[in-house]
């Protein structure tokens, strides 16, 4: 058996750093941590968790080895996530959508078209919201870390025509991932969905299983999507955060005051990579212009209206229930 790390080896707070800093250079690694991540390496997200593995390790002196596998490498989201439930993994980064197979309420911020911007989804993430969705990831038995990443806001593309009207959806044959909230909201916006693993999702395009997804820009770009997809319409109709979870038999195996350390690198990343993100995005539309996309700018009232109309908000006020979406309309306002 390894040797554990006691607590002689980290103090609380800024003790912590000095008596670590103090430790020879070369300490052998105690603890790995396997993340796993569906987006490319070149996304901030996979960024961030690369940049936050090295600090911890500096931090740790070594003592904290994290390995980051970013596209898929450990397998897709479901396959990911079953291991970490079973401990195979220690960590991953998850989208709030997919995790909410597991944990319903991580649905809440996925809710079509609540969040205006960026900074309301946020300080709703960080608020309320989240209180509510972490506690609910707890007893689901995973922990996660206390600030959401950031994913961005999701747009349509095509490779037949643009989604100018919410009519253009009507039989759309449409790819979304495994996600309960997201079949719902494309169906009852008329279209066709099918659910794809994103790591199936080119191929799927490229051979016209489906003829459109819907994607944050970022992930439109990294996973070259623009080379089977010939529109792309800035529908904003949903808002996705990735939460980074831990096993907790693992995580409750660490001494408190690692978990500090790693639980602050992994937040202190996550502000970061939400700027990085939101920088990036500001930028993509020009670059995909540049690969080819055409880029339109739909009425997203009709929209809206569409999704009230077939009853979405009244059931997923229902499923999610009172309290939780009574502290989301807290920040967006009234829904449906």
């Amino acid at each position: 058996m390894r040797p554990m790390i006691t607590r002689k080896h980290f103090l609380l707070g800024a003790a912590a750093t000095a008596a670590l800093a103090a430790r020879p250079a070369h300490a052998a690694a105690k603890f790995t941590i396997r993340v796993g991540v569906d987006v490319p390496n070149t996304h901030p997200i996979a960024a961030g968790l690369a940049a936050a593995g090295k600090a911890i390790g500096a931090t740790t002196k070594g003592e904290v080895n994290v390995l980051v596998f970013p596209n898929s490498q450990l397998g897709d989201d479901t396959h990911m996530l079953a291991n970490v439930r079973s401990g195979a993994m220690q960590m991953m980064s998850i989208g709030d959508n997919i995790l909410a197979t597991l944990v319903p309420s991580a649905a809440i911020d996925n809710i079509g078209f609540a969040f205006k911007n960026a900074d309301m989804a946020w300080k709703a993430l960080d608020g309320k919201v989240g209180d509510l969705v972490r506690a609910d990831i707890d007893k689901a038995g995973l922990v996660p870390m206390p600030r959401i990443w950031d994913e961005g806001f999701r747009q349509t593309t095509s490779s037949t025509k643009p989604i100018q009207t919410a009519a253009d959806l009507d039989g759309f044959k449409i790819r979304v991932p495994p996600s309960p909230i997201s079949l719902a909201m494309f169906k009852a916006l008329g279209a066709s969905p099918v659910s794809i693993n994103v790591a199936e999702l080119y191929t799927a395009l490229q051979t016209h299983v489906v003829d459109g997804q819907e994607n944050p820009l970022g992930n439109i770009e990294s996973h070259k999507f623009y080379q089977v997809q010939k529109y792309c319409s800035l529908t904003n109709h949903m808002w996705v955060g990735f939460w980074l979870v831990a096993n907790k038999g693992f995580w409750t195996g660490l001494p408190a005051d690692v978990q500090k350390v790693v639980a602050a690198a992994f937040d202190a990343e996550a502000l970061k990579e939400r700027e990085a993100n939101e920088k990036l995005d500001a930028s993509l539309g020009e670059t995909l212009k540049q690969q080819g996309m055409t880029f339109n700018s739909p009425a997203l009232p009709a929209f809206q209206q569409k999704l009230a109309n077939a009853g979405f908000y009244k059931t997923w006020q229902e499923k999610l229930g009172a309290k939780l979406w009574s502290a989301l309309e807290k920040y967006t306002g009234q829904l449906g």
